[in-house]
C-alpha cells in the first residue's frame, strides 16, 4: 500500500509539473496560484494534514532586544505592537528550554509581523561566525521595497553589514524571477535579511499599490533545505501547505546575491491561506552546506521559529509527532503571546515551527 501511494503521489507531481511547463510560467513568491493564473498548481490537502490556516509571524532569537528593536524600527520602519516578559513551566515546555525567562517583542511592517525573543535566562550560543547562505540553519525574511536604489542607500547610511556584494537584478533567462531586484544583508546578530523589489506583473498585486512608504511588508521567509521532496512531504502532506511555484536559479547574479560561488538553486514556494509564503532553497550546487546542529536550542541565536496557526493544536501535534521539541501541545496560562495552546516542532532540516491554536 505504501508503494502504491508513493507512485500515485509521484504521478500527481509529474502531472502538475507538466501543466506548469505548458503554461510557461510559475507563481511568484507570496502570490497564490489563482492570482497567478495557476489554478492547476494547487495540490490537494491530505485528510490527515495538520491544517495550517495561516503563517502568523516569523520569529528569531536575539541577544540584545533594545538593539534589535532599534534596528528594525529605525532602519526598516517596523512598528512595535507588543513587548512582554514571560516565564514559567508552560513556556519552558513550549520552547524546550528549562529555567527560561523571555522578553518577546512583536513588530509589524505593513500587514505582516515578526517576533523578536531575547532569553534573559538561560542565554544560548551566538550565531556561528562562519555561517554561509547554503548552510541549512540559514533562514531569512524577504522585505518588499518600493525602490531598491533608495532602500539600498538607506541601508548604507545605517552601515548595515552586507551579505550580498550589492543589489542584484535577476536575468531574463530565469523567467519566473526575471527582473526581480534583491539584496541580502544582516541584522545586529548576523541573521540574514533580504530586501526585494518586484517588477510590474510579478509578485502579489499588493506590492504594486501606490504608496510613499519605502519598506512595504514581508513577502516570504526562505529556508535552506537538503531535499525539496522531503520538505514537501512535511510542509504539504503533513501541515497542509499548497505549492505556489518553482524555479531554478543560477548565474553570476544569483551567486553574488547569495554570496556562494557556483550557486545553483531549486526554489519552491509553498503557502497557507493567509500570511507570508515559505520558500525552500535547495542548493543543487555547491552541495557543501552544513546541517543544522543536532543540539540547536530555541535560545541559540541561530534559532528562527515561524508561527503557524492551526485549527486544532492537538491534531497538529499528532500529525507532526516525530518532529516535537515540546512534549505535545502545551496549554498556555493566558493569552500573553497571542495563543492559548501550541507546540514547537522542527522540520526535516531543523528549522523551528511553532504550531498554535488561537481560540
Amino acid at each position: 500500500m505504501k508503494m502504491g501511494r508513493a507512485n500515485e503521489t509521484k504521478r500527481t507531481r509529474i502531472w502538475v509539473a507538466a501543466v506548469l511547463a505548458c503554461a510557461g510560467m510559475l507563481a511568484q513568491p507570496g502570490l497564490a496560484p489563482k492570482q497567478a493564473g495557476l489554478a492547476y498548481a494547487q495540490s490537494p490537502v491530505p485528510e490527515a494534514a495538520a491544517h495550517v490556516v495561516a503563517v502568523d509571524s516569523v520569529g528569531v532569537t536575539v541577544s540584545d532586544m533594545d538593539r534589535s528593536v532599534e534596528f528594525f524600527s529605525k532602519v526598516l520602519t517596523f512598528e512595535k505592537v507588543s513587548d512582554v516578559e514571560v516565564w514559567g513551566s508552560e513556556y519552558e515546555h513550549l520552547q524546550g528550554v528549562f529555567g527560561l525567562r523571555m522578553r518577546v517583542v512583536r513588530m509589524r511592517l505593513g500587514e505582516e509581523f515578526i517576533e523578536l525573543t531575547e532569553y534573559l535566562t538561560p542565554q544560548g550560543r551566538p550565531l556561528p561566525a562562519d555561517s554561509r547562505s547554503n548552510d541549512r540553519w540559514f533562514q531569512h525574511i524577504a522585505i518588499i521595497v518600493r525602490d531598491m536604489d533608495a532602500a539600498y542607500r538607506r541601508l548604507r547610511e545605517h552601515k548595515v553589514r552586507h551579505a550580498s556584494t550589492g543589489p542584484q537584478t535577476l536575468p531574463e533567462y530565469i523567467k519566473p524571477a526575471a527582473g526581480i531586484k534583491a539584496f541580502y544583508f544582516k541584522d545586529p546578530d548576523g541573521h540574514a535579511l533580504e530586501i526585494l523589489q518586484f517588477p510590474a506583473g510579478k509578485g502579489n498585486p499588493k506590492w504594486h499599490r501606490t504608496t510613499d512608504k519605502l519598506f512595504l511588508g514581508i513577502d516570504h521567509t526562505a529556508i535552506v533545505v537538503r531535499d525539496t521532496e522531503a520538505s514537501l512531504e512535511f510542509y504539504r502532506d503533513t501541515l497542509g501547505f499548497e505549492v505556489a511555484g518553482e524555479s531554478e536559479n543560477y548565474g553570476t547574479e544569483q551567486e553574488h546575491l547569495n554570496n556562494v560561488f557556483g550557486a545553483r538553486l531549486r526554489i519552491t514556494s509553498v503557502h497557507a491561506a493567509a500570511g507570508p509564503a515559505i520558500e525552500f532553497l535547495e542548493y543543487l550546487a555547491p552541495r557543501d552546506g552544513r546541517p543544522a546542529p543536532a543540539d540547536l536550542k530555541a535560545n541559540d541565536i541561530a534559532h528562527w521559529q515561524t508561527r503557524l496557526v492551526t485549527r486544532d493544536a492537538d491534531t497538529a501535534a499528532r500529525a507532526a509527532r516525530e518532529r516535537w521539541v515540546s512534549p505535545g501541545a502545551v496549554r498556555m496560562p493566558d493569552s500573553t503571546l497571542g495563543f492559548r495552546k501550541g507546540l514547537l516542532v522542527r522540520d526535516p532540516d531543523g528549522h523551528g515551527l511553532q504550531l498554535v491554536e488561537k481560540r
